[in-house]
């Protein structure tokens, strides 16, 4: 692990959010998340690029998303969110959106996004497909073949998510054919971004027969090389869950 970037440990004070989790090394970088598949996309960058962190779980069947401290901090109440103590100019930085933090994390790091201006477009024009994309339709896919939706009598939404989940997936297949990344030979914050939300959609949901995962083999082979990172590895587990209470 890297050394955190010098900062006063008074540079979190001024966030509400660490008075309900206060920091214990407020020299790094605070997570605030979930081990979903946004969340982790952060934990994974942070533990790829050795950025020292302290992570805090945001227990959403607690409400903590919802707590006015965490509102705070992100006024949308998802996570992931950080503060920086050591930001731009030596100052504080408070983020939200995985995308966004990503994007920073990277530049801060000087890792994981191509430097020149062509191979950095590419790289976020790939983060944008997945927000715009990925999360939301394989998230609503995992609704409503999982979750509540699920007892639904009109199966007409699931059948729209499965479709366009499919038609996702085929142009990621499209892409990864011939390439060993999204960009290429170079590992990025576009495969950060996309792969846990394919490992979520196969596994989390258990909608691989749904969308007939195995006519995509590029995504399969890519998603087994990304799951065998040992950052991927330790990052789907942070922050971790609370054990289960016995009874």
């Amino acid at each position: 692990m890297r050394q955190p970037d010098a900062a006063p440990h008074h540079a979190l004070s001024s966030f509400a959010v660490n008075s309900r989790w206060p920091a214990a090394h407020p020299e790094r970088i605070q997570l605030y998340s979930l081990p979903t598949p946004n969340g982790v996309k952060v934990s994974i960058m942070l533990e790829e690029t050795g950025l020292a962190y302290e992570p805090h779980l945001i227990d959403f069947a607690s409400n903590d998303q919802l707590s006015p401290e965490f509102i705070a901090l992100n006024p949308n109440n998802k996570i992931p969110a950080i503060i920086d103590p050591a930001g731009p100019g030596g100052q504080p930085l408070a983020l939200f959106e995985s995308g966004a933090i990503l994007l920073y994390l990277a530049d801060k790091s000087g890792m994981l996004i191509p430097a020149d201006p062509v191979g950095r477009y590419h790289a976020i024009e790939w983060l944008m497909w997945q927000m715009g994309g990925v999360g939301p339709m394989f998230g609503q896919l995992g609704f409503f073949h999982k979750f509540a939706g699920k007892d639904y009598q009109d199966k007409r939404p699931l059948e729209r998510y499965v479709s366009e989940s499919r038609r996702l997936l085929g142009v990621l297949e499209g892409r990864l054919t011939g390439r060993q990344w999204l960009l290429g030979d170079a590992y990025s914050i576009a495969d950060i971004a996309v792969f846990p939300w394919v490992a979520n959609l196969v596994g989390f949901y258990e909608a691989a027969e749904l969308v007939r995962f195995s006519e995509f083999p590029q995504v399969q082979r890519v998603l087994e090389v990304f799951l065998a990172r040992p950052a991927v590895i330790t990052g789907r587990t942070i922050p971790a869950r609370p054990a289960a209470v016995a009874v």
